[in-house]
């Protein structure tokens, strides 16, 4: 560590920065995310059964695709939420998104109810269960079968995590469970359960344990499958309610030890909160797509009006940079599960804002195509409504702000300006990884690696000569977020243990950095390779955004951003490749 007060020296050369040492980034879709996709097909063919327009007849009618969901099962994508040991796919959490993004591309509500939630449900038996639990859930999954998660109650909930079940000992050994949930994804036709269930009276962070139920009914009592619950959004995906009475589980049904509760969700849902947004960001892709074709239909020079340019550009550098945060953090469970739990929940913290911002503006380009329900533009309105419900809305927001704002005062007094930088292949997309190790995931770390890329990336700017304008601008606006995290540094160590209300807006402010740093990286991460992700353009485009809602002074974009990053996305569109890191090959 260097002295309190000074700039960790810079880990990395630029050369180091893009990896000259380990294979370049394969950016090719996955195998199994490129057949997926061909499978799916065009999504505007009105004759596809997994189209839009068969997808939007589900949703009214309010039941799942049929037809899809068989395509999906026997393509056997249960098998990507089991880890590679236990038989399954699971190798790490960016191939998964990767592999799912054409599902979510499509319908968030299918690509949650046919099963990603399955892996929710049985990440915390990959994390702490033993051997035979681990078979049994996993034989589960490979067979075809679904896991449904039951979550513990928390404060101010939503409906999905309001209620819960309690669990005492039985005499004679084992457990008996009782309670009720309303609202479970799947609880209809779920084969296991992985159960929260409150072990102790207190409130403290021993207050509940893991349950795996199933497959199988317990051995006495009662597990009632409630009717269905409508939500406003993602319609064709089944909530219901689960209600136990007396429940008896054996002892070997818990899953690590009594009070593991807490701890195993916090080391577990570090998956969801990288994946979720990983994965729904595909949605909002196919929205800019439709906001793309809807600025350029009759339009005889395919160029879209001049007043749509910078909207057009805006979202698609926003676009990069969430999935350049999201990425980043799948990534991190592979390299550093260690160090990867601040950054998972500033992922989920700051992504679902940045992507409901950027429907909004996009509407704007919509215009009344945005209301529109038909097979075209309909799947605008529906990805606004399933949005809410697919990233838990308010709460999950205030879970992972609960996650980061006490780690404030620590990272400003110990780690900003500290950290040494990880290692480069964090932010090269695609490149390989170690397995994905569930039990090495913890929820605690002293370092900020994000907060040590951005020093040493506006260092690495600032030292290199002969730049022309797009780096000069680069250079500028990270020098500002550095300037914003001394700042931050300052405010957050004054911060005193009880809660104080400025904390909300520092974690606001905090999480927004760390997203320019992910940019930082993986613009660096490309550097050499004369793609466009090697082009400071959209890195410019992407942290003058950052920089705007921070409330920063910064100056205009330079005139070639806008027309780079427009000229990106309506070579995209035209040749049918994905609006994300990858720009890979698309149905339709």
């Amino acid at each position: 560590m260097t002295p309190a007060g000074t700039a960790a020296t810079p880990a990395r050369t630029a050369a180091d920065a893009a990896g000259p040492d380990t294979p370049a980034p394969d950016t090719a879709e996955p195998e199994r995310a490129a057949r997926l996709e061909a499978a799916l097909g065009d999504p505007f063919d009105p004759g596809n059964p997994h189209g839009h327009p068969a997808l939007l007849r589900a949703d009214l009618a309010r039941h799942a695709p049929e037809a899809t969901e068989e395509l999906l099962a026997a393509a056997g994508l249960s098998a990507e939420f089991v880890p590679h040991g236990l038989g399954g796919r699971l190798t790490g959490l960016e191939e998964l998104a990767r592999v799912l993004r054409p599902v979510f591309r499509r319908d968030l509500a299918l690509g949650y109810g046919f099963g990603i939630t399955s892996l929710f449900a049985a990440s915390a038996v990959w994390t702490g269960g033993d051997e035979r639990q681990q078979r049994e859930l996993a034989d589960v999954l490979l067979g075809g079968g679904r896991a449904a998660i039951v979550h513990r109650e928390l404060a101010h909930a939503n409906a999905v995590l309001r209620d819960e079940v309690s669990a005492r000992p039985r005499p004679g050994g084992g457990w008996l469970l009782s309670g009720r949930k309303d609202v479970v994804l799947n609880a209809h036709r779920a084969d296991a359960f992985v159960l929260y269930g409150r072990t102790s009276e207190g409130y403290g962070s021993r207050s509940h344990s893991v349950f795996l139920l199933g497959p199988g009914q317990p051995g006495s009592g009662e597990v009632r499958r409630l009717g269905r619950v409508e939500m406003p959004g993602m319609r064709g995906a089944h909530f219901s309610g689960l209600q136990l009475a007396d429940a008896a589980l054996p002892g070997g049904s818990l899953v690590g030890a009594v009070g593991d509760g807490v701890s195993l969700a916090l080391r577990s849902f570090q998956l969801s909160h990288c994946l979720i947004p990983g994965t729904v960001l595909a949605g909002v892709e196919s929205v800019l797509r439709l906001a793309v074709r809807a600025a350029t239909e009759d339009r005889a020079d395919g160029q879209p009006v001049r007043r749509w340019h910078s909207v057009l550009a805006g979202v698609f550098a926003d676009l990069l940079a969430c999935d350049a945060m999201a990425v980043t953090g799948m990534r991190a469970m592979s390299l550093l599960p260690e160090q990867s739990y601040l950054l998972g929940a500033a992922v989920k913290y700051t992504m679902p804002g940045l992507l409901r911002e950027d429907l909004e503006e996009l509407a704007t380009v919509l215009g009344g195509r945005g209301f529109d329900g038909g097979p075209l533009y309909g799947s605008f309105q529906k990805l606004v409504r399933d949005l809410p419900v697919a990233g838990l809305g308010h709460a999950g927001t205030a879970v992972c702000q609960a996650v980061l704002v006490p780690q404030l005062p620590v990272l400003a007094r110990t780690a900003w300006f500290r950290t040494a930088e990880p290692p480069a292949g964090l932010f090269r997309p695609g490149a390989p990884l170690p397995p994905l190790d569930h039990r090495r995931l913890a929820h605690s770390g002293a370092d900020d690696l994000l907060t040590a890329v951005l020093v040493g990336a506006a260092g690495r700017l600032r030292a290199r000569g002969g730049r022309g304008p797009l780096e000069n601008a680069l250079a500028a606006l990270a020098d500002s977020f550095v300037a914003e995290l001394h700042r931050l540094r300052e405010r957050c160590a004054a911060l005193g243990p009880a809660f104080e209300p400025q904390a909300v807006t520092l974690v606001d402010r905090y999480a927004l950095v760390l997203a320019a740093a992910a940019v930082l990286g993986v613009w660096e991460g490309r550097a050499g390779t004369g793609d466009f992700l090697a082009d400071p353009a959209w890195a410019v485009a992407a942290l003058h955004r950052i920089a705007c809602r921070l409330g920063a002074r910064v100056p205009e974009l330079p005139a070639q951003v806008t027309s780079a990053l427009l000229g990106e996305v309506l070579e995209r569109y035209r040749t049918g490749r994905s609006l994300d890191l990858y720009g890979t090959a698309l149905a339709g």
